[in-house]
């Protein structure tokens, strides 16, 4: 992946504007999204998604996802399983 920084908002902490990633595929051409972080977590916006339509996940939740290589298995095949 071609991950990059749009947008820096940060002081030496995370504030409530964090930053935004910019995700493309490795050939830099195809975007897939952008990924803004904050203090509260993440927030996943497919394509061109707004900020506001975008998929939330609290700190915490993600904490609980990646825990553990099998609770992240499965995850991503719950989430496989229901991919347009």
């Amino acid at each position: 992946m071609d991950v990059r920084i749009k947008k820096l908002e940060v002081e030496m902490a995370v504030k409530s504007n964090g930053m935004e990633l910019e995700i493309r595929e490795p050939n830099g051409v195809a975007r897939l999204g952008d990924c803004y972080v904050t203090m509260t977590g993440l927030t996943w916006c497919t394509g061109k998604t707004s900020k506001k339509n975008g998929v939330k996940i609290s700190w915490n939740q993600l904490i609980e996802i990646l825990d553990s290589k099998d609770s992240v298995k499965a995850a991503l095949a719950c989430a496989r399983k229901v991919s347009p």
